[in-house]
């Protein structure tokens, strides 16, 4: 038997029987051996080790398997510490108060962030950019991740650019309190041997090992003349190039700031440097933006962005026991932010304020539909086609040349369970006429609802129609009819996360500038003017 098979048999065993402690330490010190034949493969089974020995001492009631569990644990993160980023960091902060502590309490989120980092180190990625809401733990990810790669390369230069040097002095005490022998943090406990040569707060560079001329940890502000002064090597960290919206509003400051990032800190690296981002998307034409337009489709390039909010309208970033914000905090925020400013900062969604083609400040409200009968109840659907694209259809009831928006379905689930939500609203709001745009799979969408609406003995007579006009020009030549025409209900009138937020938040995060992550609520609104316009001086029956 191999030594690998005997790993897997090892771990086989504790899967079998969880309450023997043999088998943990058996494949601690099995794992410690395979070091000398294959360092990735004793990594995995040390984090395997680790997410066992921490399952298991959530789970069992036994205190001595606890207590030998809970040392076991802290020498296999010791072990990992130095080849695996989300190690180190539960390692680094052992010693520290439970409320002290910065990693652990938020690891849920955090953890796929260490874990790509590691990847940037472990040479299968060349550029990550991690965008997530201020103070969710971004920066400190980061300089965690400066403070390992220092400790394993402190030969190699770690430039850090932002917007200011004000940031990065923060930045650079934080990391200069980690690596303190005397300090809170474990970090010489993983790099034993390494010590700090030379520090310099005034130019804000920390050099470790034997001093060199271009310091292990430096920082400078972008566009403060580099040249010649710093060197990233081994990695380049870019944390908020752009200072906040109103330089993000200014398509020339951002033009600049591209310039500065491509000529002045890019400039700076050699050979097989990496590169991390870390950033609030504020603009379609700043920093990461661009670099996203540009290594959009390349496998060695990785975008992520956590926003504030999930899909059921909850925090992201509430981790219990007062660490992290609460729903409650971001529906606050949200509240009383302008939508453009909300999206980036907290919902990691640019958009440009001058490119937005329905600002939602610009949109007629009502809290219910007028007294008496209207004259018509018609709706449209822009059916969905595939993947991610959205099944939209608004219901509208029209009096005199007013459409108000009663209701809709703003859904991309599964396309049986979107066909009976459409067939269901048209029968409750007993629409007389509806369109279906005939596109792709319109047509099978509006036959199968024309069958469940039969069968149900619903009123709606649907027709069908292919659009072949371009969905940009169609959508902004229609906008000025739906802003004069169409009511939309008042915010206290729906949740945030029923279909007709998604769609008015659809509606006004359309923009003319750069690429939208949807179109599908604009466009469908286009084709609900077009086939409203259609009607006029015909009778509806």
């Amino acid at each position: 038997m191999t030594d690998k098979e005997l790993l897997n048999q090892i771990y086989q065993t504790i899967l079998s029987k969880r309450s023997d402690y043999t088998p943990y330490e058996d494949l601690y010190y099995m794992s410690l051996e395979m070091f000398k034949q294959d360092i990735p493969f004793a990594v995995k089974y040390l984090i395997t080790l680790s997410d066992m020995c921490e399952g298991t001492i959530q789970d069992t009631k036994s205190d001595r398997l606890i207590v030998k569990l809970y040392d076991l644990h802290k020498k296999v993160l010791r072990a990992a510490a130095p080849h695996d980023l989300d190690s180190f960091c539960l390692y680094i902060e052992w010693d520290r108060e439970a409320k002290a502590k910065f990693y652990y309490p938020r690891r849920r989120i955090l953890r796929p962030i260490a874990n790509e980092m590691t990847r940037l180190e472990n040479d299968e990625l060349d550029l990550l950019v991690v965008s997530m809401p201020p103070g969710t733990g971004k920066t400190t990810m980061e300089l965690f991740n400066s403070v390992w790669l220092g400790g394993k390369y402190p030969s190699k230069p770690i430039l850090h650019g932002s917007h200011s040097n004000s940031l990065l002095g923060g930045m650079y005490s934080e990391c200069l309190r980690i690596i303190q022998p005397d300090g809170e943090y474990l970090w010489h406990d993983v790099f034993p041997n390494i010590e700090i040569a030379s520090t310099n707060a005034k130019d804000m560079r920390i050099d470790l090992g034997t001093s060199q001329r271009f310091e292990t940890l430096e920082f400078s502000s972008v566009g403060s003349g580099n040249a010649g002064k710093v060197r990233a090597q081994k990695l380049l960290c870019c944390d908020d190039l752009v200072s906040g919206i109103e330089e993000a509003l200014s398509k020339d400051q951002m033009d600049k700031k591209w310039e500065q990032y491509t000529t002045d800190l890019r400039q700076r690296k050699i050979g097989n440097c990496k590169e991390l981002h870390v950033a609030t998307p504020w603009s379609v034409h700043d920093v990461i933006n661009r670099l996203k337009q540009i290594y959009a489709d390349d496998p060695r390039a990785k975008f992520i962005a956590v926003p504030a909010m999930n899909e059921k309208d909850e925090s992201n970033f509430d981790y219990g026991n007062d660490v992290g914000f609460t729903t409650e905090f971001y529906r606050t925020q949200r509240s009383i932010m302008d939508d453009a400013s909300w999206r980036a900062l907290y919902m990691c969604e640019p958009i440009e304020r001058e490119g937005l083609v329905y600002d939602e400040s610009e949109l007629r409200r009502y809290y219910d539909l007028p007294e008496g009968e209207p004259d018509a109840i018609i709706a449209i659907c822009d059916t969905k086609d595939k993947g991610k694209d959205y099944a939209f259809l608004p219901v509208g009831y029209i009096y005199g040349n007013d459409h108000y928006i009663e209701d809709c379905v703003c859904d991309n689930g599964l396309p049986d369970v979107v066909d009976e939500r459409l067939a269901a609203i048209l029968i409750k709001h007993n629409v007389k006429q509806a369109r279906f745009e005939s596109n792709s799979a319109g047509g099978r969408v509006a036959q199968k609802v024309r069958d469940i609406i039969k069968a149900k003995s619903g009123i709606t007579h649907i027709t069908t129609k292919f659009s072949t006009a371009n969905k940009e020009t169609k959508i902004i030549i229609n906008s000025a009819w739906v802003k004069e025409h169409c009511l939309f209900k008042d915010k206290s009138k729906y949740t945030p996360q029923s279909d007709y937020a998604k769609m008015v938040n659809m509606l006004c995060g359309y923009t003319v500038v750069g690429k939208n992550k949807n179109d599908d609520v604009p466009d469908g609104m286009s084709m609900y003017a077009e086939y409203a316009q259609s009607l006029v001086g015909a009778k509806i029956t």
